[in-house]
């Protein structure tokens, strides 16, 4: 089977090659000719889905060539519309042939020929079915539609858009345009169930087909436009006799929803429609996708080109992206994406992330690519803001260290726990540039030692600041002698000032404030 068909009936040469070239450009496979002899020949051989017709042709008019096309069983059916420089005058004429549904006035621009081939695709095969049957005539061809919900999304996101309609579990189509043509999402208990279009190439989506699909490439460009007809009620019927391995077919449908909803993430886009209650077609209805619109975004990433994966900065990592009202339905997901998801809470790099997931650093990248056009994640310099976990046990104290490494005031973040299996848990999921340890008793000094080793040989850069109590006049004696490496100690009591004060010192962004002294930590085994 081919991609939507339109055929070209126009014996201008330059017409014919605007056509050809807008059309083709959008995903179309167009058919010209130059004679109405030719075009309805065409037709019965081609049969495409809309006829875009020359009033004037050589030795007949549009206004004939209908007819002979009425005359055909087999493409009376096939809507058409009318290209004229006389422009009402002439569509009088047509007024009362079934199978005309919309006027295309010459001259005429691109995108004046994009939307109306677009829009008589969409609702011209209904209205030729009702004036065939004999009801009324629209009286405006190209009337719009009421929607439940439309607008630009200029002003929003379509991650935006798809997380307000899933969460409040609405049920219906939801069409976005392109420049390219129109992908329509149908969406029912909070998931996507279906994606299809109109006006889009499916070279694209045959192209990324896995090994295991391609032999179902034919099925494909029947189902991507989603259209209704003999061929579709086939499938179904080969489905229901189970002559279809309808786990293969569910993985194509997957497929190419895959890549329609990447192809609408990564365009830009110009408006929306939702359509409340509008079910898919019938093989889509037997064949629901039943997944979350984050899964959808990293199979895309994950079988994209490698040019289209944006470039990584050297000191890139990557944290949870938490928005509000945020959809965060994981459905299609792998229990290895899911895990992913959770070590993403604290700043880490592909580098630092890649072998903790035992996968290769491409894979990683391009499931943190998925995630983040889901905006469930996102791509920070590391220079921005550096990573420190704390480990204090007293709950006031803890609260203003807290409180400073949640502040936006400098550029020190983190978290603050008050047992030590919470200490090395936070230490396995992130890689900090730096660590705050209470040392008041023995054991937490032999637990600080036995850590310091462990990570230091690891991570060479990592700055070490010790919480110590405060001795008069004795603070070199303070500091344990079992700990001998260079550290950063702070003393109690100790306020937020002294906090930033202490973490500018150890990292070297600022002159050694007063009260905070670098010292030595030894590295013998406790």
């Amino acid at each position: 089977m081919s991609q939507t068909t339109i055929l070209v009936i126009d014996d201008s040469a330059t017409i014919r090659r605007l056509v050809d070239s807008t059309l083709s450009e959008a995903g179309y496979r167009v058919v010209l000719t130059a004679t109405g002899e030719e075009g309805v020949e065409c037709a019965t051989s081609e049969r495409p889905a809309l006829i875009l017709l020359d009033h004037q042709l050589p030795g007949t008019t549009g206004f004939d060539v209908c007819q002979q096309l009425l005359k055909h069983p087999d493409v009376r059916s096939i809507p058409v519309v009318i290209s004229s420089t006389l422009r009402k005058k002439a569509y009088v004429e047509y007024t009362d042939l079934p199978n005309v549904v919309d006027m295309l006035p010459k001259p005429y621009t691109e995108e004046l020929l994009a939307t109306t081939v677009a829009n008589a695709l969409d609702t011209g095969s209904l209205i030729v079915a009702s004036q065939l049957q004999g009801t009324a005539i629209p009286e405006v061809i190209d009337q719009v539609e009421e929607y439940d919900l439309s607008g630009l999304l200029s002003g929003f996101s379509l991650r935006e858009i798809i997380d307000f309609l899933n969460n409040g579990n609405k049920t219906g189509s939801l069409q976005v345009e392109s420049g390219h043509g129109r992908v329509s999402f149908y969406v029912a208990n909070g998931r996507v169930q279906a994606a299809v279009s109109s006006g889009i190439d499916s070279t694209a989506i045959l192209q990324t087909l896995p090994e295991t699909l391609r032999d179902l490439a034919p099925v494909l460009n029947m189902t991507v436009g989603g259209r209704l007809g003999s061929e579709m009620d086939g499938l179904v019927e080969l489905l229901d006799r189970k002559v279809l391995d309808p786990r293969l077919l569910r993985m194509l449908l997957r497929h190419q929803a895959t890549m329609l909803v990447r192809f609408c993430f990564t365009q830009e886009l110009k408006g929306f429609r939702f359509e409340c209650g509008k079910l898919p077609p019938p093989l889509y209805r037997k064949l629901p996708l039943d997944i979350s619109l984050a899964a959808l975004l990293v199979d895309g990433a994950l079988r994209c080109d490698e040019c289209e994966l944006p470039e990584e900065a050297a000191d890139s990592v990557y944290v949870r992206r938490k928005i509000r009202g945020q959809n965060l339905d994981r459905a299609g997901l792998t229990p290895q994406q899911v895990k992913l998801l959770g070590m993403i809470n604290d700043p880490i790099s592909i580098s630092e992330l890649t072998p903790k997931m035992g996968w290769d650093e491409n894979e990683t990248r391009r499931v943190l690519h998925g995630l983040c056009l889901a905006e469930l994640a996102e791509s920070q310099a590391r220079g921005l803001r550096r990573l420190v976990v704390a480990f204090e046990a007293d709950p006031r104290a803890g609260a203003v260290l807290r409180d400073v490494l949640s502040s936006d005031d400098h550029e020190y973040s983190g978290k603050v726990v008050r047992d030590r299996l919470a200490l090395q848990l936070l230490l396995k999921r992130s890689r900090p540039d730096g660590i705050i340890l209470s040392l008041q008793t023995d054991d937490e000094v032999q637990f600080a030692s036995k850590l310091y080793q462990r990570h230091s040989a690891q991570q060479h850069e990592l700055k070490w600041i010790f919480i110590l109590p405060q001795v008069d006049g004795e603070d070199e004696d303070s500091v344990p002698p079992a700990l001998r490496e260079c550290a950063t100690v702070l003393h109690r009591p100790y306020n937020s000032e002294q906090i930033v004060a202490t973490l500018e010192s150890a990292f070297g962004d600022a002159q050694q404030p007063a009260g905070v002294e670098a010292v030595s930590v030894a590295t013998t085994s406790c």
